[in-house]
């Protein structure tokens, strides 16, 4: 039972990181170590699937190993985040702006300070 509860977890988390890959403001390499989480725990040829993949695998690899972000990496979800703060802006507008700037204080300044 708990196999598949992460089993489904992981493909739910794999669904948000796909998503995230064309939303500026979601994430994807979180739901994607989420996923890789879950899948360990259910199907570890998932799990070797994600860290083999050619785009994120070694993102996924580098922040298990060392708990690690490259600079690249960390450039593209900043400016990512920053778009979603002027999008929000343009389309939304004040108040709603601050929220999604406050996201970018906290998570940009949390993202900016990990290992390289």
């Amino acid at each position: 039972m708990t196999r598949h509860l992460y089993l489904g977890a992981g493909l739910l988390c794999v669904a948000l990181g796909l998503i995230g890959v064309a939303l500026p403001i979601m994430p994807t390499v979180p739901f994607l170590l989420l996923a890789a989480f879950c899948f360990a725990r259910s199907n570890p040829a998932w799990e070797q699937r994600l860290l083999d993949h050619p785009r994120y695998g070694g993102g996924l690899r580098d922040w298990r190993t060392r708990n690690a972000i490259s600079r690249k990496a960390k450039i593209g979800a900043l400016t990512a985040m920053s778009a979603g703060v002027v999008f929000t802006g343009v389309t939304i507008g004040f108040p709603w702006v601050l929220v999604s700037a406050a996201v970018l204080l906290i998570a940009g300044s949390w993202i900016w300070t990990r290992n390289e």
